[in-house]
């Protein structure tokens, strides 16, 4: 998360626990004169639409009150689905094992997207494992990393 989605993350956790869930994670997505904000949030037993509800009603509120969101924008708030984005290092660790697809901002030993088996994070390092290939990715090269769901 870069610093203006850490500031809304840390401005509508409290919101969220109070409505039993907890931000998953904060995109925001400037697009001139209308932005979007995508407010992901996690409840132990799903995300239910009357949790997005309340969520969406009180953050607008105290976005509009704190003024953090310079000109008009749209607010989404939704679960974060079974193709979850990784935002948070312990969202890498509870998920090693499972497959992702990571896309890089710029690129790692000749390519931009990785897709394997999440192995662990150390030292602020992604490692995934892509058949006999390991990957070593620094965090602050991920642009982007989301579970790929697999189903039996």
């Amino acid at each position: 998360m870069n610093r203006k989605e850490q500031q809304i993350n840390d401005l509508l956790e409290p919101i969220a626990l109070q409505e039993e869930c907890e931000i998953w994670g904060v995109e925001y997505l400037a697009q001139g004169r209308h932005s979007k904000l995508r407010i992901y949030i996690d409840n132990a037993d799903g995300v239910s639409v009357e949790h997005c509800e309340r969520v969406s009603r009180r953050a607008s509120d105290i976005l509009d009150v704190e003024e953090v969101m310079p000109g008009e924008y749209t607010l989404e708030v939704s679960s974060p689905g079974m193709d979850r984005i990784l935002f948070k290092p312990a969202q890498y660790l509870a998920s090693v094992g499972e497959q992702v697809e990571v896309r890089l901002n710029y690129p790692f030993e000749g390519t931009k997207r990785v897709v394997g088996v999440l192995a662990g994070l150390e030292n602020d390092e992604v490692i995934v494992q892509a058949g006999d290939e390991e990957y070593v990715l620094p965090l602050e090269n991920v642009q982007r990393a989301r579970i790929v769901p697999t189903f039996d």
